[in-house]
């Protein structure tokens, strides 16, 4: 896995802002405040429920429940809940489910997707259906998805695979499943420094790194003021993600709810990097495979957890959706 990485100085020249700056920052609104589906960004060709979607549709348009977003020559990036990414590579298309807050199902029905989770909580299901099977991802990490070999890889973190069985397996960082081969199939490793060449990881990181800049931009503005959730970055022209918490993306870029590496008055480890952290350690939970959905699955027999430390939801409800700042591209 490529070595923690410190965010561009040049990021550091938001925190210098005027005062008045700031103000209209918190005031003005986003394009449309940002839901489970809102897309965050487009590169290349992609068509969004069949007609064509750009750049400048990032904030302003979303995946409902039942449409389809596909890509061609192009990438392009879809906020699932606050602090999870999910990445659409080239010739791929998903199709949302359930764009709920608490229950969130996008499927993968061709080619390739890579989720980044930052922040997950008891209270989020967030499934990705490949093959007809729902995965639910219940630890922060990065998950790839490939719907033409039907195989979910855990580069970090930790997925729930239903079985046919009523089971469910659980595939661990470093291992792949192959979701067509039956539910006796179990993990296998995989060649984490070969997948790391590939072209979605690389835009996938490049994607984090640049929100990763956004936070930094935003963060400084909002000092204290903040509630943790979506935050839209005029500039750059997305919503990025501030925390309760001070962390690092599985890439290794830094995200901070006050600055760059600051928080409570000092600097982590006493430098730029700092030290990785979250809010707790996540937990998975028993429960029951409710009915409806894809394949007859609502909800999930895991659930992903750990101590809210004080967070607390703004604006749109538990998560704290935000939308910030003003509507110019970059």
């Amino acid at each position: 896995m490529p070595r923690l990485k410190a965010v561009a100085v040049s990021a550091l020249a938001a925190l210098f802002a005027p005062a008045l700056f700031a103000l209209d920052l918190q005031n003005t609104p986003a394009p449309n405040s940002a839901v489970p589906g809102t897309l965050n960004y487009v590169e290349g060709s992609a068509q969004l429920n069949g007609q064509p979607v750009g750049h400048n549709a990032a904030g302003s348009a979303a995946l409902a429940e039942g449409q389809t977003l596909a890509t061609t020559n192009g990438h392009a990036e879809v906020l699932l809940t606050p602090g999870v990414f999910f990445r659409l590579g080239q010739n791929s298309a998903a199709k949302m489910v359930s764009p709920s807050l608490t229950d969130t199902a996008i499927a993968i029905q061709q080619g390739r997707a890579e989720v980044e989770v930052d922040q997950i909580f008891k209270q989020n299901d967030i499934h990705v259906v490949e093959n007809n099977v729902p995965v639910q991802l219940i630890k922060t990490g990065l998950y790839e998805f490939n719907a033409d070999k039907a195989t979910v890889e855990v580069f970090d973190g930790e997925a729930a695979v239903a079985k046919n069985n009523g089971h469910w397996t659980l595939v661990k960082a470093g291992h792949q499943l192959n979701l067509s081969e039956g539910p006796n199939q179990k993990p296998v490793t995989f060649d984490k420094d070969q997948a790391e060449q590939s072209g979605l990881y690389r835009w996938s990181s490049l994607r984090s790194d640049y929100l990763a800049e956004a936070n930094q931009q935003l963060a400084g503005e909002y000092g204290a003021g903040y509630a943790p959730g979506w935050y839209w970055d005029p500039w750059m022209y997305d919503y990025t993600f501030l925390g309760p918490y001070s962390f690092y993306s599985p890439f290794g870029w830094g995200f901070y709810p006050l600055g760059y590496g600051f928080y409570g008055g000092g600097f982590y480890g006493g430098g730029y990097y700092g030290r990785r952290v979250y809010p707790g350690h996540p937990i998975v939970r028993g429960g029951e495979l409710h009915s409806g959905a894809v394949g007859g699955f609502r909800g999930g027999a895991f659930r992903a957890g750990g101590e809210l430390g004080g967070f607390h939801g703004g604006g749109g409800g538990f998560g704290g959706f935000h939308g910030g700042g003003g509507g110019r591209g970059r």
